[in-house]
């Protein structure tokens, strides 16, 4: 006997005004699927290509030469310049890459990671001083796929959140679909 399942939807809760959307079953779901693997296999291929080179990823340079006119230069000045923090950077942005293309691509803690990768774009963003093209450039546009991505709740569609969310942890802990999905 051949059973179906509900198609997934989402509710959004503004204030008190609740929109639903029904979006796992027809195309919106697909083009979903397709942003998540995309953004994870672009953040997945920085992160381990940073982590592959014959070299030790070092942000030194970008940080003080590199980021000389963009709007946070003086923190990723002295981000490049402390020697503390230089190391979490250089540790954190190729784990963090490869980390967030990881759960993106799979679909787990899809949430979390579009929230990290966001971070992540936000510092490449501010920090891009060549911004020869204007302000909408690729730093702009993958923001706004991580956005997406974490606002639509991608990783419920073909992915591992659709199973971990039906776990009795995660229904004894349902604050934790927040970071799902």
């Amino acid at each position: 006997m051949a059973t179906t399942q509900a198609p997934e939807t989402v509710t959004m809760d503004r204030l008190t005004n609740a929109l639903q959307l029904d979006y796992a079953e027809g195309v919106a779901g697909y083009v979903m699927v397709m942003v998540r693997l995309l953004t994870g296999w672009w953040f997945l291929h920085a992160g381990v290509g940073k982590l592959m080179a014959p070299e030790p990823f070092n942000a030194a340079g970008w940080l003080v030469q590199g980021t000389q006119g963009a709007p946070i230069h003086g923190f990723l000045a002295w981000a490049g310049q402390t020697p503390w923090m230089l190391e979490i950077t250089n540790f954190m942005v190729p784990v963090g890459e490869t980390l967030i293309g990881l759960g993106l691509i799979v679909g787990a803690m899809t949430r979390l990671a579009a929230f990290f990768g966001g971070v992540l774009m936000v510092f490449f963003y501010l920090g891009n001083a060549a911004w020869a093209n204007g302000y909408v450039n690729g730093d702009l546009l993958g923001l706004l796929m991580f956005v997406i991505v974490g606002t639509f709740a991608a990783g419920r569609i073909l992915g591992l959140d659709a199973i971990i969310e039906r776990t009795e942890f995660v229904k004894q802990w349902p604050k934790l679909r927040y970071l799902l999905g």
